[in-house]
């Protein structure tokens, strides 16, 4: 395995299965290390809670494969696949001390995994509207029906705003630009759906019992995509867990209310 310093802020790592990613590096080194794993979205608009988190911890933030330049998705294909890369990640940042873990939805559900296979391994875990949990009376949307015009309604408060940060400012009448973006975005829905299609459901909960962290699962208490009422769910299969809600907040709550969100993770993780 390799590491080597790219731009600042960005380091590249090659894990011993031969997967070369990009890792966001934010705050300062000697912090405590924080690993943190982003949605289906991939990262958004210049990640203003890392940002927030970063004054506080050293934060690596993994671009996962499929969603960067480098190939590597097609050598993941089922939950224990994601979840041992990325602890290969975290292996091969060389990280001197065991990381917190936080993830974001699908970030989350991958979060959760690594947390059960290896416990040990992480500090604290964060969950922010984790996927991976399938209760029949409240169903999980399926993000695979929906058409691009309809994200923004079930993750955003701002509509708007959140329709803006998803396309990532391309200009729609520049048709080069509407294929770069549908390219880039079915990418990105190919390696989700790995794990997210049918049902975002891999049995997470036969593994929860394993986490002995002190996990905290935070929600938007407006959450279209996910229902808020998941928490409950999730916290009764996890050892040690607390609830924080976001009131208002919707899916992209690290987007929308990075400082609240930050607040709430930071004095969770100490």
């Amino acid at each position: 395995m390799t590491t080597a310093a790219t731009s600042a802020g960005t380091v590249t790592v090659t894990t011993r299965r031969g997967i070369t990613c990009d890792v966001l590096a934010l705050g300062a080194e000697g912090s405590p290390p924080l690993v943190y794993l982003h949605s289906a979205g991939g990262h958004l608009g210049g990640e203003p809670m890392l940002h927030r988190l970063a004054e506080r911890y050293r934060v690596y933030a993994p671009v996962w494969p499929g969603y960067g330049d480098a190939p590597g998705e097609e050598l993941l294909e089922d939950m224990l696949d994601f979840a041992l890369h990325g602890s290969d990640v975290v292996t091969s940042l060389g990280v001197p001390s065991a990381p917190h873990l936080v993830g974001h939805s699908m970030g989350g559900m991958i979060a959760a995994e690594m947390a059960a296979i290896s416990p040990a391994s992480y500090g604290r875990v964060a969950l922010i509207a984790p996927i991976g949990l399938w209760l029949d009376e409240h169903p999980v949307v399926d993000l695979f029906s929906l058409l691009p015009f309809e994200f923004p309604e079930y993750l955003f408060e701002d509509t708007a705003a959140g329709a803006a940060l998803l396309t990532g400012g391309f200009d729609f009448d520049d048709p080069s630009a509407i294929k770069d973006f549908l390219v880039r975005n079915s990418r990105r829905l190919g390696t989700a759906g790995k794990i997210l299609f049918p049902i975002p459901d891999r049995r997470a909960s036969k593994r929860l019992y394993r986490i002995a962290n002190p996990t905290l699962v935070l929600w938007g208490d407006a959450d279209r995509l996910v229902p808020p009422v998941y928490a409950r769910a999730w916290q009764g299969l996890l050892p040690d867990a607390r609830i924080a809600y976001v009131d208002g907040g919707r899916h992209m709550v690290p987007y929308e209310r990075p400082d609240e969100v930050a607040a709430l993770v930071s004095g969770f993780l100490g």
